[in-house]
């Protein structure tokens, strides 16, 4: 309940500061008034669409969103983009809104292309939103789309990403585990040991046993070898 609140806090601070941004260009790329202007006109619509309670609202924000990231207008510094985001990936979840006790914002959809979009955005606040996604989430489109943006992120200071995704496959029932979340974390494992020259993690190597050991199609159960092998490359 306390993130809840929070995230709504910063949001409605976003909204009462003028959606104001961060201008790291250099001088010769510095942005005139008039399209300051626009870009604050933009954000401000979007978040009005991501705060709203439809479904098809939040989605067309996201739409904008990843329009904007498509066509090199945001970047992993946008702390109001990241904000919509992170707000967008825990819908339903993390933020839950309730019409007579029953919840009427679960939208497996709208969390999912969030993270897709913050694994684009990527940096460390991105990668931040996307672990809290791993640890709170329970729908596997969800949670096969954050771990393979976390691969796509490419960051494991401290392996914090590979025990994120370690625990959450450990944690899976074994007997009836989840063949494309398995695979999204193998993708995302194989993505970090490229960026980051290997893995070194204990509770990775774990993680990849018990894929490949585990109760699997016979595709996830090859490609953990696969990634095994591979590390064992580094």
């Amino acid at each position: 309940m306390k993130s809840k609140f929070f995230i709504i806090f910063v949001l409605v601070s976003f909204f009462l500061s003028g959606a104001v941004y961060s201008q790291n260009q250099s001088d010769s790329e510095e942005k005139t008034v008039e399209e300051l202007f626009l870009q604050s006109i933009e954000m401000t619509v979007i978040g009005e669409m991501a705060t709203d309670h439809s479904r098809e609202a939040k989605l067309d924000a996201l739409k904008a969103i990843e329009e904007m990231i498509s066509e090199g207008r945001a970047s992993e510094n946008d702390q109001d983009l990241l904000t919509v985001l992170e707000y967008l990936s825990m819908e339903g979840n993390g933020v839950q809104v309730r019409e007579a006790g029953l919840l009427i914002n679960n939208f497996p959809e709208v969390r999912r292309r969030s993270c897709e979009s913050l694994g684009d955005l990527g940096g460390e606040i991105a990668k931040a939103s996307l672990i809290n996604v791993l640890l709170t989430e329970d729908e596997p489109m969800v949670l096969a789309e954050a771990a393979y943006a976390l691969g796509t992120i490419g960051i494991n200071d401290d392996n914090q990403v590979t025990q994120a995704l370690s625990y959450s496959i450990l944690g899976q029932n074994i007997m009836s585990p989840d063949n494309n979340y398995a695979f999204a974390v193998l993708l995302a494992f194989e993505k970090i040991a490229e960026s980051n020259s290997g893995i070194s993690d204990p509770s990775a190597i774990r993680a990849l046993v018990r894929i490949q050991n585990g109760n699997y199609i016979k595709t996830v159960q090859r490609k953990a070898k696969s990634v095994i092998d591979k590390l064992r490359t580094y």
